[in-house]
């Protein structure tokens, strides 16, 4: 016999007794966003790309404040290094090598007083995570206090005020 292993198979499946307009094409009068005439992305279409929140340029509104024409400069030298820190960025000169750091490149600026309290160490971490130190010896404490305050007040403006970022 000729019989399927697991029965019979079900009956084919009869149409339900349809409501008036139950499978027709919504008519061309319906309102807007209701039916098929409203376009809709489905599965397998492509969704055009957008940046994730937090990414890309600011909007203009967050745009950064222009720096006022006297903007806060930071100056720290010895006989052989030195820092500066003012509206381009942070500037590092040790032992005759020039290091460069505009506003745009850095993550963030570190500074402290040394273990022995006669020197200012000063670091930047570059956008790209690597960080960059300086160390200033002040010779007198009462020089690195003023070093230290300045530094404060400098590093505090230009945390809010990004030039060219």
């Amino acid at each position: 016999m000729n019989q399927p292993p697991y029965g019979t198979p079900p009956p084919p499946p009869v149409p339900p007794t349809a409501s008036p307009g139950y499978g027709q094409p919504v008519p061309p009068t319906a309102p807007t966003g209701y039916g098929p005439s409203v376009p809709h992305p489905g599965y397998g279409q492509p969704v055009p790309p957008t940046a994730p929140m937090g990414f890309g340029p600011p909007p203009p509104s967050y745009a950064p404040h222009p720096a006022p024409a006297d903007a806060p400069e930071f100056l720290a030298v010895d006989r052989r290094n030195s820092v500066v820190v003012d509206e381009t960025g942070v500037t590092f000169e040790c032992n005759g090598v020039t290091a460069e750091f505009p506003w745009p490149e850095i993550r963030s600026v570190h500074y402290q007083p040394s273990g022995n309290g006669k020197s200012l160490m000063v670091a930047v971490i570059h956008a790209d995570g690597i960080l960059y130190e300086c160390v200033v010896d002040a010779k007198r404490g009462e020089r690195l206090h003023e070093w230290l305050s300045q530094l404060a007040l400098v590093i505090g403006h230009y945390r809010y005020y990004r030039p060219g970022g």
